[in-house]
């Protein structure tokens, strides 16, 4: 995704505006939209001059910077936020068993909203085993940073988590797995130590480490368990013990039958 694209999909993300609306603003297909979000075009320059002009963001922030939340606050753009719409069930208080679900197409429009009782309540939830004693939160994957060959935790995968205090330091388990909301956006990483910031690995290494001051975090979630719809296949040299085993056990039979 381009950074322009990004932008954009953030911008509508928090002022709530569809594809369709933002199209209409500015005059463009809705299919225009959808392929600058994917990187798969750019903007013309008209385009990107009004949105600019629309936002009240310079078109060189808009060009060259990947927008944070903090950052579109300080642009007010934030300041007349359409309310949530309301759901049928929206004003339901989630029971012990209910855990709040946050689909990968939603962690923008949770960072803005994580303290707002009444946004949580709208989540779609989960019931998953084990949670009732504890305040729960389910994160969909949407990276790739904890996957290697197929392996580890895929996108789309559900992780089943727990909150920790950003005070209690010693909780952070070493190789434990977290969920780290910040401003910029939310990552799943392996803790790995502490100085004056903490630091967060991936599992693939094609992304650095995390490095990140406790002050930037605005949640932190150990992830106790996970859930996937992807069938793994074993690894090749489970396929090879498996493969042993079947050949001992055929040879103990045919000793045992002679």
């Amino acid at each position: 995704m381009s950074i322009i694209g990004k932008n954009i999909k953030t911008i509508r993300t928090i002022k709530h505006i569809s594809q369709a609306d933002f199209a209409d603003i500015f005059d463009i297909s809705r299919a225009s939209i959808g392929a600058y979000e994917e990187g798969r075009a750019d903007p013309k320059l008209e385009t990107i001059i009004n949105i600019a002009n629309y936002f009240s963001i310079s078109i060189d922030t808009l060009l060259t910077k990947a927008l944070s939340v903090a950052e579109l606050r300080e642009f007010d753009i934030l300041d007349d936020k359409k309310p949530l719409e309301a759901k049928s069930d929206s004003d339901r208080d989630l029971s012990k068993e209910d855990t709040p679900l946050v689909k990968r197409g939603s962690y923008v429009e949770y960072i803005v909203n994580y303290q707002n009782k009444d946004y949580i309540n709208r989540l779609p939830y989960v019931r998953l085993p084990d949670t009732q004693h504890y305040k729960s939160r389910a994160f969909e994957v949407q990276y790739d940073a904890m996957e290697v060959n197929r392996k580890g935790l895929l996108k789309g995968d559900i992780l089943s988590c727990s909150p920790i205090a950003l005070a209690e330091k010693k909780k952070l388990v070493k190789d434990g797995v977290y969920v780290i909301v910040t401003e910029e956006d939310i990552f799943v990483r392996r803790y790995d130590h502490a100085d004056e910031q903490l630091y967060f690995r991936a599992d693939n290494p094609n992304y650095e480490t995390l490095q990140i001051h406790r002050d930037n975090i605005l949640e932190l979630w150990k992830v106790m368990g996970f859930f996937s719809t992807v069938l793994k296949p074993p690894i090749f040299l489970e396929e090879r013990v498996a493969l042993l085993e079947r050949k001992l056990n055929d040879l103990e039979q045919r000793f045992i039958s002679d």
